[in-house]
C-alpha cells in the first residue's frame, strides 16, 4: 500500500512540473543563492579586440632582416647569382607560391593579397596531401541489423573526398548493441496455469555483427544474436502448455547477403566514387604543377628584370659622366670666351637630369617617367620569389648573360606540345572524365531499385547459455544448453526477400539529373575546345613576339652604334665651335636611350623565349625540374609489398562488362611524344620569304636599288645579314663591391685633347653651385677613345670582351659560342 502511494505522489509531481514548464511563466528577477554583489565574473564587454593565444616561431628571414637599401645606404656586397641557382633556391624555400594562377605573360605581385588572404586562396606544397586526406560529408550508415548501407536517396557520384575516403566505404564495419528491458504491468486476464494477472518479466537482447560492402553493390553481413527472457508465468509439466523452465536463452548465428539487381548494381557503378576521388587528386596535382611552373616563370622574369635594371644603372652612369664632361668643355669654352652662359647652364641641367635618372635607376621612384623599381626594388621582388629576407647585407647581381642566339620554334610541334602538355588543359580533360562518370551514375539512378536478400541462420535454444557439455538433454528440459543446441546444428532457418521500389511516376527527379549531367558534360567539352583555341592563340602571339623582340635587339644595336657615332661627331664639332651644345646634349640623351632600349629588348627577347616554353608546357623539363612523389613511411612500403604478394598468389577474375572503364591513358609522356598523340594538325602552305624581303617591306632590301643591300636612303643594311658588333660588359665585371660601383676610379684630373672624359660613377658627386661658370671637376677621368687599357667603367663602345648579336637569317647559322644547347627539331608528319 505504501508503495502504491509513493508511485501516486511521484506521478502527481511529474504532472505538476510538466504543467509548470509548459505554461512559460518565469519571474522577472530570478533569485540566486550566494550571489556576488560586485558581479566579479562579468567581463564588462563582449566584442573587445583581443590577441589570439598562438605561439608560432617567426622565420629568421623575417626577424633578422636589415634596414632596406636606399639612396644613401649602400652597405652591401654583391651576390653573384646564376639563374639556375635562383630557381633552385625558390623551389627549396617554397611552402606557399607567391604567384597567381593563369597563363598571363606578366603577372602582378601578389604579396599584398597574400598578407590579407587566407591559406585556401593560394597554392602550397600541402594542397595535394590535403586533397588526399579530405573526407566525405555523408558517410555510410549501419542499420539495426548491422548492415552497412547507404542512406536512402544519397547519390555517391558527387565524391568530394580523397581516394582513401572513397575506399573506406568498402571497409568491414563491426557493430553491436546490448538492450535490457523490464516489464511490470497488469493483464486483462486472471491467474491460470498459463497466465498471471500481474505480469513481470526481464528481457535481454545482445547483438554483434560484421558487415562489408562489396564492389558489386551488395552487402555481406555476419551476425550473432543472444536473446534472454525470464517471466513470472507459472511452470508446468512437459506435456502441458505451461512454461517448463523459468527462463530461456536463444542464440542465433546468421549470414546474410543483400544484392541490388538493377539500380546500384555492378563494379562500374560502385567504383565510380573511388575513380572520382582519384581524378580529384589528379586535378590537385595539375594545380600544383601550375603553381610550380608559374613560380619558375616569375623567377626568371624577375631575374631578367633585375638584369635590365642593372643595365639601366650603367647607362645612367655613362650618361651622367658624359654630361659632366660636356659641362667641363662648356666651362672651358666660357672661360676662353668662345662659349655662352646659356650653353653651360644647359649642360649643367642635363647633368642633374642624368643624376636623377641614376638615382631612380638604383632605388626606384614613383615619379612619372622614372623606373618604379630600380635595382633595389627589382632585387626585393626577386627575393620575395626566392623566399629569403628582403635585406641581408648582399645585393643580388645576375651573372648569367641573356642569350643573343636566334631561336626558331617548329610551329606544328609547338602546337602539339601545348595541347598535350598544358596542365590547364589536362585539368579540363580530367573534369570531362568526371562528368562522364557522373552521367553514367545519373543514368543508373533511373532504374528501379530491386534488392535481393538471402539469409541463412543457425539457431540454438536452451535453459542455460552453455557452454556445450556433451549431454543429450534438449530444450525445454531443465539444464539444456543454448550453445550446445547451436553447435549441434539441429535447427536451421533461411529466408529470401525481394524488394522492388521503382522511381516515382514520371521519374522527374531522375530525368532532371540525367539532363543536368549531360549539359554539364557538354559545357566542359565546349570549354576544352575554347581553351585549346585560345591557348594556341596565345602561343601564336608569343611566338611572334620572339621574332619581334629578336629583331628589336638588332635594330636597337644598330641604333646604339649610330648614336655613338653621332655623339663623337657632335662633340668634335662642338669643340671646334661649329655646333651648339644643345645638339651635343641631345645626341647624348639619344645614345643613352638607345643603349637602355637595347638591353630592354634583349631582356624581353629572353622572357619571350621562356614564355613560349611556358605555353608549350616544356619549361619545367627544359629547367631540369621533375615532379615526383615524395618518400612514404616504411610501413607503407611493407603494406605495398604484402598487397603485391597477395595479388601474385591470387587468381585473376575477369569482370566482363561490369569492369570499370579506362579513365587514364597512362603516365604523362615527354614533349617529343606530343606530336604523335595530338597529331600534326594543319598547316597553311605559303611562300617562305627571306629576312631581307620581310624587313619592313622596303623595296631597297630586294635589290631594286643596285646590287648593294641599301635602302632608298642609301643606308647600308648589311648588319641585318651579318653579326652586329655590340660592345657590352658582363655585370660581374662592373665592380666587385659597392665602392667600385659607386665611387670614382683612380686617375688624373687633366683633360686630354681629342677625347671625352667620363669620370667613374658616384652618387655623391660634388654639387654644382649657383655660378654658371663653375662645374665640378671629377676626381678622375677615363679614356673612352682608346681601345687599349679599358677601365672598369667607360663608354659601352670600348670594352674588353666584345660580343655579337646574330641577325635574323635563314642562310647562316649563329656562331656556336652564342647558341644554346641543341634542341631536337623534327618535321611533323601530315
Amino acid at each position: 500500500m505504501n508503495r502504491s502511494l509513493l508511485y501516486r505522489y511521484t506521478a502527481y509531481l511529474q504532472l505538476g512540473l510538466a504543467l509548470l514548464l509548459a505554461s512559460g511563466c518565469a519571474p522577472t528577477q530570478p533569485f540566486f543563492l550566494n550571489e556576488s554583489p560586485d558581479l566579479k565574473y562579468y567581463l564588462q564587454s563582449a566584442t573587445q579586440i583581443e590577441y589570439p593565444d598562438v605561439d608560432v616561431a617567426s622565420l629568421p628571414d623575417t626577424t633578422q632582416t636589415l634596414r632596406p637599401l636606399t639612396i644613401g645606404n649602400h652597405d652591401y656586397q654583391f651576390w653573384n647569382l646564376p639563374l639556375e641557382e635562383a630557381v633552385s633556391i625558390a623551389l627549396a624555400n617554397a611552402k606557399f607560391f607567391i604567384t597567381t594562377s593563369g597563363i598571363a605573360e606578366a603577372r602582378q605581385n601578389v604579396a599584398d593579397q597574400f598578407i590579407s588572404g587566407t591559406a585556401d586562396q593560394f597554392g602550397s606544397v600541402y594542397d595535394v596531401a590535403i586533397s588526399q586526406s579530405t573526407t566525405q560529408s555523408v558517410p555510410l550508415t549501419v542499420d539495426g541489423n548491422g548492415n552497412r548501407v547507404l542512406p536512402r536517396g544519397v547519390l555517391r557520384a558527387n565524391q568530394v573526398g580523397g581516394v582513401e575516403d572513397a575506399l573506406a566505404e568498402f571497409d568491414a564495419q563491426a557493430s553491436g548493441f546490448f538492450n535490457y528491458s523490464n516489464t511490470d504491468r497488469p493483464r486483462n486476464s486472471g491467474n491460470s496455469t498459463v497466465s498471471r494477472s500481474e505480469f513481470q518479466s526481464d528481457d535481454v537482447t545482445a547483438q554483434a555483427a560484421i558487415s562489408k560492402r562489396l564492389a558489386t553493390g551488395g552487402v555481406a553481413t555476419i551476425r550473432n544474436q543472444l536473446v534472454y527472457g525470464r517471466s513470472n508465468l507459472p511452470l508446468g509439466s512437459i506435456n502441458s502448455a505451461s512454461r517448463i523452465v523459468p527462463s530461456d536463452y536463444t542464440v542465433t548465428m546468421e549470414a546474410q547477403v543483400q544484392q541490388p539487381l538493377m539500380r546500384n548494381r555492378g563494379t562500374l557503378i560502385n567504383r565510380i566514387p573511388v575513380v572520382l576521388a582519384s581524378l580529384n587528386e589528379d586535378v590537385s596535382i595539375a594545380e600544383y604543377e601550375i603553381q610550380i611552373r608559374n613560380l619558375v616563370r616569375d623567377v626568371e622574369v624577375a631575374y631578367w628584370d633585375l638584369y635590365v635594371a642593372y643595365r639601366g644603372v650603367a647607362t645612367a652612369i655613362i650618361g651622367r659622366n658624359s654630361a659632366i664632361a660636356t659641362a667641363q668643355f662648356a666651362r672651358l669654352a666660357l672661360e676662353n670666351g668662345t662659349g655662352t652662359r646659356q650653353e653651360l647652364a644647359q649642360a649643367v641641367e642635363q647633368y642633374y637630369q642624368f643624376r636623377g635618372l641614376l638615382e631612380s635607376a638604383i632605388a626606384g621612384s614613383n615619379l612619372p617617367g622614372s623606373d618604379r623599381q630600380g635595382v633595389y626594388g627589382a632585387e626585393r621582388r626577386l627575393r620575395e620569389l626566392l623566399g629569403i629576407s628582403p635585406t641581408d647585407g648582399r645585393l643580388i647581381r645576375p651573372i648569367d648573360e641573356p642569350t643573343i642566339a636566334r631561336v626558331e620554334h617548329d610551329w606544328n610541334e609547338s602546337v602539339a606540345q601545348a595541347l598535350y602538355l598544358s596542365p590547364e588543359l589536362r585539368q579540363t580533360k580530367t573534369r570531362i572524365k568526371q562528368q562522364e562518370l557522373e552521367l553514367i551514375s545519373a543514368k543508373n539512378q533511373i532504374l528501379p531499385e530491386v534488392n535481393l536478400s538471402l539469409l541463412y541462420r543457425y539457431v540454438g535454444v536452451g535453459d542455460t547459455l552453455g557452454p556445450p557439455s556433451g549431454s543429450d538433454v534438449d530444450f525445454p528440459a531443465p539444464g539444456s544448453s543454448a550453445l550446445e543446441s547451436l553447435t549441434d546444428g539441429n535447427y536451421q532457418e533461411g529466408a529470401v526477400r525481394l524488394e522492388i521500389t521503382p522511381s516515382a511516376f514520371g521519374a522527374r527527379r531522375e530525368l532532371t539529373r540525367i539532363r543536368g549531367a549531360k549539359l554539364r558534360l557538354a559545357r566542359e567539352k565546349a570549354n576544352l575546345q575554347e581553351k585549346e583555341r585560345l591557348l594556341v592563340s596565345r602561343l601564336s602571339d608569343a611566338d611572334a613576339k620572339v621574332a619581334t623582340h629578336y629583331q628589336l635587339v638588332q635594330t636597337n644595336a644598330q641604333r646604339w652604334q649610330a648614336a655613338e657615332q653621332e655623339v663623337e661627331a657632335r662633340l668634335a664639332e662642338f669643340k671646334n665651335g661649329r655646333s651648339p651644345v644643345n645638339v651635343v646634349l641631345q645626341s647624348q640623351q639619344r645614345k643613352a636611350q638607345a643603349q637602355i632600349d637595347y638591353y630592354r629588348a634583349l631582356g624581353e627577347y629572353n622572357k619571350s623565349l621562356n614564355y613560349v616554353d611556358y605555353l608549350k608546357g616544356t619549361m619545367l623539363a627544359n629547367n631540369n625540374i621533375v615532379l615526383r612523389e615524395g618518400p612514404w613511411n616504411k610501413k607503407a612500403y611493407w603494406d605495398a609489398l604484402e598487397r603485391a604478394r597477395e595479388r601474385s598468389a591470387g587468381k585473376e577474375l575477369v569482370y566482363g562488362v561490369s569492369r570499370p572503364g579506362v579513365v587514364r591513358t597512362g603516365p604523362l609522356r615527354d614533349a617529343a611524344s606530343a606530336s604523335e598523340i595530338i597529331g600534326s594538325g594543319t598547316m597553311t602552305h605559303g611562300q617562305t620569304l627571306s629576312p631581307e624581303s620581310m624587313m619592313l617591306n622596303e623595296p631597297g632590301l630586294n635589290g631594286e636599288y643596285g646590287g648593294s643591300i641599301n635602302d632608298p636612303l642609301g643606308i647600308n643594311l648589311d648588319p641585318y645579314r651579318n653579326p652586329v658588333e655590340v660592345n657590352d660588359q658582363p655585370l660581374s665585371e662592373l665592380g666587385d663591391s659597392p665602392a667600385e660601383l659607386l665611387s670614382p676610379a683612380p686617375g688624373g684630373n687633366t683633360l686630354r685633347e681629342g677625347n671625352v672624359p667620363t669620370p667613374a660613377p658616384s652618387l655623391d658627386a660634388p654639387s654644382l653651385n649657383s655660378s654658371p661658370s663653375v662645374i665640378p671637376t671629377p676626381q678622375g677621368q677615363l679614356d673612352t677613345t682608346s681601345t687599349t687599357g679599358s677601365s672598369k667603367w667607360q663608354s659601352a663602345r670600348h670594352v674588353e670582351h666584345a660580343r655579337a648579336v646574330q641577325p635574323v637569317t635563314f642562310e647562316n647559322n649563329a656562331p656556336a659560342e652564342f647558341v644554346p644547347a641543341p634542341v631536337r627539331r623534327m618535321a611533323i608528319p601530315r
